[in-house]
């Protein structure tokens, strides 16, 4: 496998390097304006590599709103469009990875791959702002890179899977062969090579960050690894599982899913508040000792004789029980990780994916099931034999000694509230992987942070705006060992709090609650 990964490195290295030598060196025009050493990139390239446009950029471009980046804060760049090895495939559909490059006219000599989302099919602007706080990393300089994966379509359009190639390119070959490409441009671009290689990635993303740090341990300096979707079969089977447990509850005669009411959602918020909320030493609305609440008990929400508001029926309890503690098969091994108990899980808000907890109203992934029986055994067999769902795997692959002896770096995050891959799973690897390892080696590359309240990738009512990206390249650059965090909300800016490397968790010590001056960190174990 290490030889055949040699092989493939060396193919696309040679194949870059031929897209170097088809131009005159772009950076000894020095008297060239942006625009026109821009221009100078457009056209094709040997090794299957075509720019299709190069654009000047002078003053910001408008973006979707939904990246989150305001195209009016972006400086000076030369914004390069191309694809590498288009083809028609064996379905006759026409292929080939796309991507964009920001070359910013102020470089600060470093280069970052953008992660996708969902099935990627389309092209992100490629401006960095996964974990980057308020300033992307193209607004910092970076030279940022991103891409389809090798295909176009919706976001969870599958239809590509039928065509080998675009099934490997999406499954991992395309984060090397863009990384390659791209950085060979930067090469010849700046007359320099990037000195050193960052990427950042949530969901989709995050799980190509891994991939990168596990089959091409040679190509990042670091990682940052946001919400993985490391095994999406497993963590549907446990969103499904927990829905067919509430559907148990119904009269045998209804047809349609169960969902839990908005009253019983304020009473299954308040009681994890009442049991948890103060753990982190303030009570505030937010669980910040995650570890602590592990223990919360729902039995103390089960309604008493002849009570019907504010309390929650026994059936009903049992189903909440077993669908956080997730399902197993019939040897009692976890089909996959418990969900922790969080603020977020009861959340339905707009624009987001929905709480944890099921609604017997259509998801994101369809209707909502009225099933009350489920093989998890079949499932997990079904998942086994998924080769797609295989090969895009990343959960179980530890073994990180080349990365690590590079002096590479790793972080991870993820909101406690995701309602679609569960934070705990990302944490059992994270676990595995120091196992692996090594506590001491593992303890000098690898950070995990746990974002309370927040939902997948972003959102709730969370400190979901944080930076990651600047302790990132102070621990790889300057040997900067990063610790808290200061994090403020996306909807408002003001108020503060630390992110602790976990399991550590911000305690309140007194003074001013919105300010990140007012906790410490310390261990979970210590002052429960």
């Amino acid at each position: 496998m290490i030889l055949q990964q040699t092989i493939i490195l060396s193919l696309l290295l040679s194949s870059a390097g031929a897209l170097l030598s088809a131009s005159a060196p772009i950076h000894a025009r020095t008297e060239a304006s942006l625009a026109e050493r821009c221009k100078l990139l457009a056209g094709p390239r040997d090794g299957g590599v075509r720019i299709t446009s190069a654009t000047a950029i002078e003053n910001g471009r408008q973006l979707p709103p939904q990246t989150g980046v305001s195209g009016e804060k972006l400086p000076p760049h030369c914004l390069v469009e191309g694809m590498i090895n288009q083809r028609v495939g064996a379905d006759g559909v026409t292929y080939g990875i796309g991507f964009e490059l920001a070359l910013p006219a102020q470089w600060n000599g470093r280069y970052l791959l953008m992660g996708g989302g969902g099935l990627n099919g389309s092209i992100r602007p490629a401006t960095g702002p996964v974990a980057a706080g308020n300033a992307g990393a193209l607004e910092r300089g970076f030279a940022v890179a991103s891409h389809d994966s090798g295909h176009k379509g919706a976001v969870f359009d599958t239809r590509f899977f039928a065509d080998q190639r675009a099934a490997l390119d999406f499954a991992e070959a395309s984060v090397s062969t863009v990384t390659l490409t791209t950085r060979m441009i930067v090469e010849q671009y700046y007359g320099k090579p990037a000195h050193h290689s960052y990427m950042t990635g949530c969901s989709t993303g995050g799980r190509e960050g891994m991939l990168a740090s596990q089959r091409y341990p040679e190509l990042f300096d670091g990682i940052v690894v946001g919400a993985p979707a490391m095994r999406p079969g497993n963590s549907n089977l446990g969103v499904e599982y927990s829905q067919v447990m509430l559907n148990r509850t119904l009269d045998a005669a209804t047809t349609n899913a169960a969902g839990f009411s908005t009253p019983e959602r304020e009473v299954i918020l308040a009681g994890m508040l009442a049991q948890c909320d103060a753990k982190d030493g303030l009570a505030d609305g937010m669980i910040m000792n995650v570890k602590a609440c592990r223990a919360f008990d729902p039995s103390l929400l089960q309604c008493e004789a002849g009570q019907r508001d504010s309390c929650i029926s026994a059936d009903r309890l049992e189903a909440l029980k077993l669908a956080f503690a997730g399902a197993a098969d019939a040897s009692g091994r976890p089909a996959y990780a418990p969900v922790p108990w969080d603020t977020g899980i009861v959340a339905r808000e707009k624009g987001q994916l929905p709480g944890y907890l099921p609604t017997g109203a259509p998801g994101p992934f369809g209707p909502a099931s009225t099933a009350r029986e489920i093989d998890i055994d079949a499932r997990l067999f079904d998942i086994r034999r998924d080769a797609a769902g295989r090969l895009t795997d990343t959960a179980y692959w530890t073994n990180m000694s080349t990365f690590l002896a590079r002096g590479s770096k790793i972080m991870f995050y993820h909101g406690v509230s995701d309602p679609w891959f569960s934070a705990l799973d990302s944490w059992d690897y994270f676990k595995r992987a120091r196992e692996t390892n090594g506590a001491e080696l593992w303890d000098k590359a690898a950070r995990f942070y746990m974002v309370p309240g927040m939902g997948h990738c972003r959102g709730g009512n969370a400190f979901d705006n944080f930076d990651l990206l600047t302790p990132m390249v102070a621990w790889v650059e300057q040997g900067e060992t990063p610790s808290a965090i200061t994090a403020t909300r996306s909807s408002d800016g003001t108020a503060e709090m630390p992110m602790c490397p976990y399991p550590q968790y911000p305690r309140y010590m007194g003074h001013d609650p919105s300010s990140a001056k007012g906790y410490a960190c310390v261990d979970a174990s210590d002052m429960d």
